[in-house]
């Protein structure tokens, strides 16, 4: 059975299209030129609804300076809404990975909301004389404006949503924080026996390190706040009514419910990519320091016998296809792997930036591909660390209070009373005899058992010497 077409023109010639397909001719052969990753612009949902917003905005500020009649402007925000309600992301078919700039993409939201919109005017889709998808729904505008502030809003509200899951992982670390806040251990410099600390604060100073990316992310985040849509091609706002910017810019703000801003210099900022170099860079922290978080739950957790076993790590699955009763610390593990591809993408992101040349850059598709892959999969390995992993942590209290007393570090803490010669030849006296510090201390006659508790550790049981 032969599927419908029809036929659509550009500047190359005629192409067909599927009859039923809403994308046009732009659109098909985009789809023909870049087979690339296999991953349709739909795969980030959240810049098709950005692309449909700034359509909006540009709708609704070419009506306002008297370029669109009121039927198709009022058309054209019917689409546009339907397309930030959800409706026609299918529709989204070029490849994240391609070439121009932005501009497949761009003329691929064109196309959607013209013969979506098209039909809210009771008219055929195809029938671009009764509405087109470059002289209406493109009017005013340029791929170097309308897709770079596009991408802003879509890494913007991404980002936002990786703020809810490292909100709730901080939480979850605090939590945990609480829960040990008695439970003594030995810290460690160097994996060499530290001074003792309590596993309450290793897992709080877990919490503020991820708090304070938090804070890191969202003050880079302000800076996507300046847009530069009414610049057009390269920011001297070429064929778009002199008022255009100042209404455009008004309307997305209100969309979107951000404080957006036209950016002083147009062509600058048509040019200029550094806002996405700093937030990649803010990720790239992001994934850094969550990465180390994951290594030392795993080593905290390593074992059970021949290894730290400080923490229980909740059981996910099995381990092993060959070792019965193996299981490992496979949350953490994935986590790693998330946060290795971030430190990837912010490479990527950095090139790509570098590479822009005069007064535009046209390998935008693949910084926004980067900084929204990273969001999401950084979003998604947050929140499962959290829920899958954190929560269910556990401590091996009393394993730990042993290791406590029978470790050489806390000859560091008798430093102030003893002198350091005196505390290293008990240190040294240690190692050599197997017996313990608090033991030494007490038989040398230099501090009494409660002295030494409350010097060591407050709060905590002495042990028989052994």
């Amino acid at each position: 059975m032969t599927t419908p077409t029809r036929t659509e023109r550009d500047l190359l010639g005629e192409l067909t299209v599927p009859a039923e397909a809403y994308y046009g001719v732009h659109t098909r052969r985009a789809m023909a030129n870049f087979p690339i990753s296999g991953l349709p612009l739909r795969t980030h949902p959240e810049l098709v609804v950005a692309l449909a917003r700034v359509k909006q905005a540009a709708a609704l500020a070419n009506h306002d300076v008297g370029l669109l009649p009121g039927d198709k402007t009022s058309a054209i925000v019917a689409a546009c809404e339907d397309i930030v309600a959800g409706e026609l992301h299918d529709q989204f078919t070029v490849d994240v990975i391609q070439g121009g700039a932005g501009t497949s993409s761009n003329m691929n939201v064109n196309e959607v909301v013209t013969n979506r919109a098209l039909e809210h005017l009771g008219h055929a889709r195809g029938d671009y004389a009764r509405l087109h998808p470059i002289d209406d729904v493109n009017l005013g505008q340029s791929t170097n404006d309308v897709y770079p502030t596009a991408v802003k809003l879509a890494v913007h509200a991404a980002a936002t949503e990786l703020l809810d899951a490292m909100a709730e992982l901080r939480g979850a670390l605090h939590a945990k924080g609480r829960e040990f806040a008695d439970v003594v251990k030995i810290g460690r410099t160097q994996l060499q026996d530290a001074v003792p600390m309590t596993l309450g604060q290793e897992f709080t100073a877990f919490a503020v390190t991820l708090g304070e990316d938090e804070q890191r992310l969202a003050e880079a985040l302000t800076l996507l706040d300046e847009i530069n849509l009414g610049g057009t091609a390269i920011g001297t706002g070429l064929n778009a009514h002199p008022d255009y910017a100042r209404h455009a810019c008004a309307h997305l703000a209100r969309l979107t419910g951000r404080p957006l801003v036209t950016a002083t210099d147009l062509v600058e900022a048509t040019a200029d990519v550094g806002v996405f170099v700093q937030v990649s860079g803010v990720l790239k922290r992001v994934a850094v320091k969550l990465s180390k978080t994951c290594n030392d739950l795993r080593l905290l957790s390593s074992g059970p016998q021949a290894g730290f076993n400080e923490i229980r790590l909740p059981k996910a699955q099995a381990g092993s296809s060959i070792m019965p009763g193996k299981v490992n610390p496979v949350i953490p593990e994935v986590v790693n792997q998330i946060a290795f591809e971030v430190i990837g993408n912010d490479t990527t992101v950095t090139l790509a930036a570098e590479a822009g040349q005069l007064q535009l850059n046209a390998f935008e598709p693949i910084i926004a591909h980067s900084l929204l892959k990273s969001l999401h999969h950084l979003r998604t390995g947050v929140r499962t660390l959290a829920r899958r992993c954190v929560t269910g942590i556990t401590a091996n209290t009393e394993y730990l209070r042993r290791q406590v007393h029978e470790s050489i570090g806390l000859v560091t803490a008798l430093n102030p009373v003893i002198g350091y010669e005196a505390a290293s030849g008990l240190a040294k006296k240690a190692a050599a005899t197997g017996r313990s510090i608090h033991a030494l201390v007490v038989d040398a006659g230099l501090l009494t058992a409660e002295q030494l508790d409350i010097l060591l550790a407050p709060g905590l049981r002495p042990l028989a010497d052994r």
